[in-house]
């Protein structure tokens, strides 16, 4: 993501310091390395002998910008507090800085008086201290600032709240993983909530998308999307309020169940038995199917499996905010972690970088190779298979994950790469879902995502290289999170290796790449997978479970 200068301007104890002491952990929980150029400790250093004239103060603050500017050139995120008080020279500074944020920090006189535990104010306006800001030196207030917080009138975390706010719609920073997760004593009085309001029963892909959403997975979403974002979505890919989201996640009804929530204002959803979340209710809406399948899946054909299953729900919605009951029971609880869990492993190990890698299969050659492609400029990996729903026909997910535990352990750096498990159902929606995976690993941690040639696709629905063009619509600066693209790659016979359409000449016959309906040909033929596709260790695993299914 770019770097950016965050200039916060004000009189002294306006509150910048603390807004900036506040900042730095708000930001450091966003994934952005952050640089804080304090006005008091420039003085102390970069600004040592400089006087508190015009002209020195003007110099002071061009040297502050110089610095800053060079900081936000290299990616970083700088913050600056310092008074600032001449608006020519801020405003020179903001010409020369690229992505530059000007907050204007307000307070009274009156009220910065009264906060003065210094007695610096009441000796200044005593006379004793001369070219004191606001006494008698001017202080000029910004015309335009992109934010304005007013610290008499707002708390603390409201006026970081209003910034970060800023920078999340300017795309200078992702949007917070909000977590509305219950655990621990929580987690049974939201069960016993849960048994006392009206019931709906929900599938395994719902709650599936209950648990992202309250772990969050799908921020910015808090809950099931309403009618106007539903729209938004299906039309645009985004959000109504512009945030990129390509799938709309919705909560389908039936007419039967419509009636029965009309009045409700929270339901519990329930699935096999078991209450999963508490809905507030928002808004119950009409579905548009026909338009959602050629906006998120580009077919109308029933043949799509995505298609399929959006006929089959119900032709209304019902929107709100979710609160999530627990975690889902699992046979690999160890990589079964939250964005927030993730993040914290990803942050133990020291990456600055992780890339994330989304699969529905075991990992082949050509996956390993764009892996570690990836690596070679990237700190570490996240690989992260799908484990909920896929259609009929796919490995199963046990098969998988012993596949992935086999390969990591074998084949990868072992502090380069993490193994994680993502809750989502797959939808097959080819570029759609290519965006929607980025969003989610972005979640997650992730700074890069990989996107292969035909990603989340399923028959020939989709152009080749389609999931790559879709990104042209989005910039990385408002997804929050690096596209690496990759052609279609291979082992070729010829070149003795892994290669690309990119980096080998050679015809068609010297390439070996099967694909995945042939591999599962010859598994249930009993037939042994070809070196040059996947490790041997992977096939006698994949051979193995064949055997017995």
């Amino acid at each position: 993501m770019s770097g950016f200068v965050l200039w916060l301007t004000g009189l002294s104890g306006a509150g910048k310091s603390t807004i900036t002491e506040r900042l730095v952990g708000e930001l450091a929980q966003r994934g952005r390395s952050i640089e804080v150029l304090d006005g008091d400790e420039v003085r102390t250093n970069l600004s040592k002998g400089l006087g508190f004239s015009k002209e020195d103060r003007d110099t002071n603050i061009r040297r502050i910008g110089y610095v800053a500017r060079l900081l936000a050139r290299n990616g970083a995120s700088v913050v600056t507090a310092a008074i600032s008080p001449y608006r020519a020279v801020r405003d020179e500074v903001r010409a020369q800085t690229p992505h530059f944020v000007e907050v204007y920090v307000k307070c009274s006189i009156d009220e910065l008086v009264r906060r003065d535990v210094k007695g610096l104010y009441k000796k200044a306006l005593a006379g004793e201290i001369p070219n004191f800001t606001g006494i008698s030196d001017p202080y000029e207030e910004p015309l335009n600032p992109e934010i304005a917080v007013d610290t008499e009138r707002e708390t603390l975390e409201e006026s970081v709240a209003k910034i970060l706010r800023y920078l999340e719609r300017a795309g200078f920073i992702r949007p917070v993983a909000v977590t509305r997760l219950l655990g621990g004593s929580e987690l049974a009085e939201g069960r016993a909530l849960a048994a006392l309001l009206p019931r709906l029963d929900v599938t395994q892909r719902e709650a599936s998308d209950v648990y992202m959403l309250g772990s969050g997975a799908l921020a910015p979403l808090t809950g099931f999307i309403g009618s106007a974002d539903y729209a938004s979505v299906v039309e645009s890919g985004r959000l109504a309020a512009g945030h990129p989201f390509t799938i709309p996640i919705v909560l389908r009804i039936d007419d039967d169940q419509r009636r029965a929530l009309r009045s409700a204002d929270r339901v519990g959803l329930w699935v096999d038995g078991a209450p999963v979340a508490i809905l507030d209710v928002a808004e119950i809406y009409a579905l548009d199917p026909e338009n959602e399948a050629l906006g998120v899946y580009g077919t109308a054909e029933d043949a799509h499996p995505g298609v399929r299953l959006l006929r089959a729900g119900g032709r209304w919605a019902v929107a709100g905010e979710v609160t999530a009951l627990g975690r889902p029971e699992s046979p690999w609880p160890q990589f079964d972690l939250t964005p927030q869990e993730v993040s914290a492993e990803k942050a133990r190990r020291g990456w600055r970088t992780m890339v994330g890698f989304q699969t529905r299969n075991p990992v082949h050659r050509a996956h390993e190779y764009l892996q570690k492609v990836a690596l070679e400029t990237v700190d570490g990996l996240l690989l992260h298979p799908l484990v909920g729903e896929t259609k009929e026909g796919d490995v199963p997910a046990a098969v998988r994950m012993q596949c992935y535990e086999t390969l990591l352990e074998g084949y990868y750096p072992n502090q380069r790469a993490l193994l994680a498990t993502n809750p989502a159902w797959m939808r097959y929606a080819g570029p759609r879902e290519a965006v929607f995976h980025a969003l989610v690993r972005r979640n997650y941690g992730c700074t890069h995502f990989i996107v292969g040639r035909d990603h989340a696709g399923v028959g020939s629905y989709y152009d080749t290289y389609a999931a790559h063009r879709i990104f042209e619509q989005f910039t990385p600066k408002e997804l929050g999170i690096e596209i690496l693209t990759f052609e279609h790659a291979f082992y070729c016979t010829t070149c003795h290796g892994m290669a690309s359409t990119r980096t080998c000449p050679h015809p068609a016959e010297a390439r070996v790449a099967p694909s995945g309906t042939r591999v599962r040909e010859q598994l249930s033929q009993g037939q042994p997978l070809p070196r040059e596709f996947t490790r041997p260790e992977l096939a006698d695993v994949l051979a193995r479970a064949y055997r017995v299914a």
